[in-house]
């Protein structure tokens, strides 16, 4: 009987570190490869973001990092606005925010965000000639059940929305899960980011809203998402705002692209 007890407890111990083993093991060989296509989805993001790929192509791996050579990754400081010297290829802005020593505490704000990094990770969109045509800018916010993750591209002009898509939430399929709706998405397209103050009024409307042209700050509400749409709307002014990108826009605004 002991004996017995003896080899099931081997056993078991056996299978607990061989099991171990391969986990690790996986983990270490396919780490490169996860944040390879980490990085690839991240930048496919960016260029549906900024109308350069659309919701429904598929790209290769070439196919994505060629195209997104005209995109210029710049690291900029949040509370100048200005660019730094850090190495957007190993720059996580996600991580920066969540490490005291890398981040400040937010002000009291909206959009449930607690910690703001010291550094952000913006993407310039150029034109043939190198000059700025789009900035698209990382944002993120508490929407019914935790927070959304995308990013929204604003035109050279630095106050018509060119394009929103969030690549990572937790709403309710169907109703705030209507986020990933590309007609939905489709209406953020002209709308504008300041009002007449400069501050931040765009926002979700709770019903159906015109044409760009007739209501320019605002976009249809998602049905029965009443939350959800009133997550996006915090969060995009929190992050337009001064203290989000606000010192990076004005800078653009006056000129003083590094």
């Amino acid at each position: 009987m002991q004996g017995s007890v003896f080899y099931n407890l081997s056993f078991a111990a056996l299978v607990c570190v061989t099991c171990a083993i391969f986990v690790s093991s996986s983990k270490v060989l396919l780490e490169d490869r996860q944040l390879l296509n980490q990085t690839l989805d991240r930048q496919r993001n960016v260029l549906v973001a900024a109308g350069l790929v659309s919701e429904d192509e598929r790209l290769t791996r070439e196919e994505t990092i060629d195209r997104f050579t005209q995109i210029r990754q710049v690291v900029i400081s949040i509370e100048t606005g200005e660019s730094t010297t850090v190495d957007p290829q190993f720059f996580d802005q996600r991580v920066a925010e969540l490490d005291l020593a890398t981040s400040f505490v937010a002000p009291p704000n909206r959009a449930g965000i607690n910690r703001i990094p010291f550094h952000a990770l913006v993407y310039e969109v150029l034109d043939a000639d190198d000059e700025l045509e789009l900035v698209v800018l990382p944002v993120h916010g508490l929407g019914l059940w935790g927070f959304l993750y995308g990013f929204i591209a604003i035109d050279d002009d630095l106050e018509t929305i060119r394009g929103l898509t969030f690549y990572e939430h937790k709403e309710t399929p169907g109703l705030g899960g209507e986020v990933d709706n590309p007609r939905w998405k489709n209406l953020w397209n002209g709308r504008k980011v300041f009002g007449i103050d400069g501050t931040p009024e765009i926002a979700v409307a709770r019903g159906v809203v015109g044409m760009p042209e007739e209501d320019p700050w605002l976009v249809d509400g998602l049905s029965g998402a009443t939350i959800t749409g009133r997550g996006v709307t915090n969060l995009l002014r929190f992050w337009l705002g001064q203290a989000g990108y606000g010192p990076y826009l004005d800078r653009l605004q006056g000129g003083e692209d590094d």
